[in-house]
């Protein structure tokens, strides 16, 4: 039996969607159904310790959904010997617009080629991460691929596997509900759903 065949049965005799690879809601359900409820009857949140200060800062700002995914890569890629650190969360429209217009109408080299509203930042969904050796921050380093796969492994989605703009050190969660959606789809419903007052990942 292979791994994605056990995990589609794990998968299966939970009530999850079986698609073999183990992201948030399997490990969820896996963590609902082996943990014990309290005395009122809900459950105990798992233990995640903190972080660096610095990645903590930024781990703060984006939706709560993602903020234990991010504190685990953090700790996952320690454990392989690797450090590293969330060094960007969350950006207001007014932030990324002005990150849009370096190397266009303001000085510097371009950075993104996303406007105010249409980068997964703007939603605290994303998050970047730098590679440091010591207080050494590595901008390029093989590293990084090996933190992908890492943060895959989690459930969450890697900029470094995108086909167009390769962006290695950028991860995300998806919703549920985007799940069958292109970027350009989910982003204007992410648009419409922070200018309707309702929650990202509800």
């Amino acid at each position: 039996m292979t791994l994605e065949e056990i995990v589609t049965a794990v998968q299966t005799a939970l009530g999850v969607q079986a698609d073999g690879k183990a992201g948030p809601e399997t490990w969820s359900a896996i963590y609902k159904a082996i943990v014990a409820p309290t005395q009122d009857d809900t459950l105990a949140a798992p233990e995640i310790t903190g972080v660096d200060a610095r990645s903590e800062k930024n781990i703060l700002t984006l939706q709560p959904e993602v903020r234990s995914l991010a504190r685990a890569l953090v700790q996952k890629a320690a454990r392989a010997g690797i450090e590293i650190k969330i060094i960007s969360g969350l950006r207001s429209y007014e932030e990324q617009d002005a990150l849009y217009a370096q190397g266009r109408t303001a000085p510097g080299d371009i950075v993104t080629n996303a406007r105010g509203g249409y980068s997964n930042h703007n939603f605290g969904i994303a998050f970047d991460i730098g590679v440091f050796e010591g207080n050494t921050y590595l901008a390029d380093s093989p590293k990084y691929k090996a933190v992908g796969v890492l943060g895959m492994d989690l459930g969450l989605e890697w900029g470094g596997s995108w086909k167009t703009i390769v962006d290695q050190p950028h991860f995300q969660l998806r919703p549920v509900w985007a799940s069958d959606l292109n970027e350009k789809e989910m982003l204007a419903l992410l648009r419409d759903r922070v200018a309707g007052g309702k929650p990202v990942y509800a």
